[in-house]
């Protein structure tokens, strides 16, 4: 069973803060009994197993938990990793760079200056294991998705319309168009921690050469988001 914790109707960046910050006050002192809680965009839901938690105590917890503060103002989750991502825009690795230049009027080079250069926070995760949906960019990034279907972007495209970024650990099909690639990946069906991105993560792109693609060392990247958590 599941208690659905609504904080808005639509994707805003307040709205998801609240999220996310109730999310992780919540998860500092879970009730025995929960069994998960999923962050989305404007929402949270509560997991939990009615034999060992009651509904009507789960609730009564929860209530006096959002009575406590303004959570659309809450800060940031402590514990959020801050990631630096090595991104190659352009070419093979974003063949719509081209076009999104178009939506935004401007030149290939500005889009990706404007999209290195915001912070973006993982709001939340879903569609594809391990895929992330980041957000907000400015206003200028406020163009559709494609009316048709790309049918395979591969892991670490960087994908963006509707003023969001969408980054898949996986190959997906998808309308969102895509301007660049990391080689980092996201998600390991194999690893003791199989998705490394949480919401609440803080993003920044950083434009590498194909070499440094090419030469990316996960591991030492890895290392480097720890110490950002002081883990």
């Amino acid at each position: 069973m599941g208690i659905l914790v609504e904080f808005g109707a639509v994707y805003d960046p307040a709205i998801n803060n609240a999220v996310l910050a109730f999310d992780a006050s919540l998860g500092a002192d879970l009730p025995a009994g929960v069994i998960e809680t999923v962050p989305s965009f404007r929402s949270l839901l509560v997991r939990f197993d009615p034999l060992e938690l009651a509904f009507q105590a789960l609730e009564k917890h929860l209530q006096t938990l959002l009575s406590t503060r303004d959570w659309y103002t809450a800060p940031p989750p402590e514990n959020r990793r801050h990631w630096v991502l090595p991104v190659v825009y352009g070419g093979k690795f974003g063949p719509d760079l081209a076009e999104v230049a178009d939506l935004m009027g401007l030149n290939e080079d500005q889009v990706i200056t404007s999209h290195a250069e915001h912070a973006l926070t993982v709001a939340m995760l879903g569609f594809s294991p391990g895929l992330a949906y980041l957000g907000q960019m400015p206003k200028i990034w406020d163009f559709p998705r494609r009316t048709t279907i790309n049918p395979r972007v591969p892991a670490g495209a960087i994908l963006v319309a509707v003023r969001q970024t969408v980054l898949p650990a996986t190959d997906i099909p998808t309308g969102w168009r895509q301007i660049g690639q990391t080689p980092f990946l996201s998600f390991d069906a194999r690893a003791a921690r199989p998705f490394l991105l949480s919401p609440g993560d803080e993003i920044r792109f950083e434009p590498v050469s194909q070499a440094a693609f090419a030469a990316f060392d996960q591991d030492n990247l890895l290392r480097e988001s720890l110490q950002g958590t002081g883990a």
